[in-house]
């Protein structure tokens, strides 16, 4: 998958610094650089382990990596098929403008396809008018009656000490 000045793979070892790097500038963009606690170790373990818990393409041009897009399989009951799960797409500052994002989301696209996937979804700030003016352009359907819940930490282990 690559285009004139765009080459899209997967990810490798080697790509671990780029891509934790472009993490942590996406957390700063999106304000929430305090909730951090990945390091690169684990972000290595978590790619490129026995049983991996999810994949990254990269996207590189003059031999850089400028983008990524970090992912998983998830599972639809109602089609009982599985899905492509996009967790963060980030592109660098610097390299936004160039058609780079929407390479990326049709590589997943593409990738999805290819593995018989029901649906491929992700999810986008509220307040992100950008980022969902584009995803609306490429034909996502911002879902408006869904919201994400979340259990994490103390509220975590409370709950699971429930029984």
């Amino acid at each position: 998958m690559s285009s004139s000045e765009l080459t899209i793979r997967p990810a490798t070892p080697a790509d671990i610094p780029a891509i934790f790097g472009m993490i942590f500038e996406l957390a700063v963009f999106e304000k929430l650089e305090h909730m951090v606690v990945a390091n690169e170790a684990m972000l290595h373990d978590s790619l490129f382990c026995d049983k991996p818990v999810c994949e990254a393409l990269v996207g590189e041009t003059g031999g850089e990596v400028v983008t990524f897009a970090l992912f998983f399989h998830n599972f639809s009951t109602f089609l009982c098929k599985k899905g492509l799960y996009l967790e963060d797409l980030y592109v660098q500052q610097s390299q936004r403008g160039k058609g780079y994002g929407k390479q990326m989301l049709v590589a997943l696209a593409q990738l999805a396809v290819e593995r018989d996937c029901g649906r491929f979804e992700w999810s986008v700030l509220d307040w992100n008018a950008n980022a969902i003016k584009f995803y609306e352009g490429m034909g996502a359907t911002v879902m408006p009656d869904w919201r994400i819940c979340r259990v994490t930490g103390d509220a975590l282990a409370q709950l699971s000490a429930q029984g």
